[in-house]
């Protein structure tokens, strides 16, 4: 029900020394000491910090220029490409980067067992009819639109959108016990090395912990790669 202050509202009630009750004129200040309005005040500044936290939400931090210095020699080769293709798509460059380098780690020509396909490691049924699924910005431009759509599906929070990425927006979109395990991996991986690199670290305990579960094995399929392809 709607507040309505009755006709005593603003007034404030003392007790003289025999006890009759003496009606005083509320001062500017003491409306904050009723209990009502002191509630109304407190949550709407505590509404406002809370917005203002939100805004600021590591989960989606404002977008970087530059690359973190921690990601594998193989993906900092594609920097000027990574800002590029960031720009184009208005993302976070960093978030890019640790896609790729999850993903592909730069081998422009990794293929996986299911059919993924180059830097983004994107599914054959992205592309349009004659399009090279290897060639990087082709590939790019695929992969980035999936990681926009994903984004946009989970309100902005990387966090979701790098399992969305991975396990699909419709998966992603499911309680974490109905995920794969492997989706499951891949945000542990990317909200993390993203996170590092969002913070402005020069290392990543998280990106070396991928590196040593099998991600170095990625990496040296790239350099091997762009060694024979400069």
């Amino acid at each position: 029900m709607p507040y309505e202050p009755s006709s005593s509202s603003f007034e404030d009630f003392v007790y003289a020394d025999d006890g009759e009750a003496v009606s005083q004129s509320a001062g500017c200040l003491s409306i904050f000491l009723r209990p009502l309005f002191s509630t109304l005040v407190f949550g709407g500044l505590l509404f406002w910090g809370l917005t203002q936290l939100a805004f600021f939400s590591p989960s989606s931090p404002a977008p970087s220029g530059k690359l973190a210095p921690f990601f594998a020699s193989q993906v900092l080769r594609w920097e000027p490409q990574i800002l590029a293709w960031s720009a184009e798509h208005s993302l976070d460059p960093n978030l890019v980067a640790t896609v790729m380098q999850i993903e592909s780690c730069g081998d422009p020509r990794a293929t996986s067992g299911a059919g993924a396909m180059g830097l983004f490691q994107v599914m054959p049924y992205h592309f349009a009819a004659g399009e090279n699924a290897y060639d990087p910005n082709t590939n790019a431009a695929r992969g980035l639109d999936y990681l926009t759509r994903s984004l946009a599906a989970f309100s902005g929070n990387a966090s979701l959108a790098l399992a969305g990425y991975n396990g699909g927006i419709n998966g992603a979109s499911r309680p974490v016990q109905a995920w794969a395990q492997e989706t499951i991996d891949y945000r542990y991986w990317g909200e993390n090395i993203y996170a590092d690199a969002a913070a402005g670290r020069s290392e990543s305990p998280v990106l070396a912990e991928w590196l040593a579960a099998g991600g170095a094995s990625l990496c040296a399929q790239a350099e091997a790669q762009l060694v024979a392809n400069p």
